[in-house]
């Protein structure tokens, strides 16, 4: 007769080929009862979900975190680099704009959220310095970079294009971006200094 426990392992197994659509083949059977527990873990998020994503970040205070940390907060997300002088500081202008039109007692359930596109230049020192210079060094300002991979991957799920076109210059484009609290994309905002009504419409029919 089966025994309980060697029917569990069997059933964990197949649960593998549906969960998974890719992996490494494993060399063990407890290798694979590993991916498939990791795999269950993420099954709370959506196929469109951020959360899924495998990439690595540093914040601004030299912190470690994953996306999946931003899981039950509203994410307001947009691409930057620090030493861009024309289009950048307009939208650090947008994103504090929407920020004052949330109300108060809602601040801790938004986070606003800044990805560097140029990770060489935009250290964690860096980036805490910047956050400081534009007044922007509370707990709802989050400033995140990761390597050049995961930010190329991570522009892309945004539709977000750039390119550097100097040492020191990136052409880019200009999108703001929120996420709900399971970490999917449910409104953009494209331009500079554009009316921001629909944004905070969006953010406000969240926090409801």
């Amino acid at each position: 007769m089966i025994s309980f426990q060697k029917m569990l392992k069997s059933i964990v197994y197949i649960s593998i080929l549906f969960l998974i659509v890719s992996c490494k083949q494993s060399e063990t059977q407890d290798a694979e009862i590993l991916n498939a527990t990791e795999s269950s873990s993420n099954s709370e998020f959506s196929d469109m979900s951020i959360f899924n994503l495998p990439s690595a970040w540093t914040n601004q205070e030299g912190e470690d975190i994953a996306l999946e940390s931003l899981q039950g907060k509203i994410s307001v997300m947009v691409m930057i680099y620090t030493s861009c002088k024309a289009a950048c500081p307009r939208l650090v202008a947008d994103m504090r704009n929407i920020a004052k039109q949330i109300p108060k007692d809602k601040t801790d359930q938004v986070q606003y959220v800044f990805v560097s596109i140029d990770p060489e230049v935009d250290t964690p020192k860096r980036l805490k310095k910047f956050a400081i210079e534009n007044q922007m060094d509370s707990p709802e300002w989050l400033f995140l970079r990761g390597t050049e991979e995961d930010t190329r991957e991570f522009a892309a799920v945004l539709a977000m294009s750039y390119k550097r076109i100097s040492p020191i210059d990136f052409s880019h484009s200009n999108i703001i971006s929120v996420f709900n609290r399971k970490g999917e994309l449910i409104h953009q905002r494209e331009g500079l200094s554009v009316d921001s009504k629909e944004t905070v419409a969006a953010i406000q029919n969240l926090l409801r």
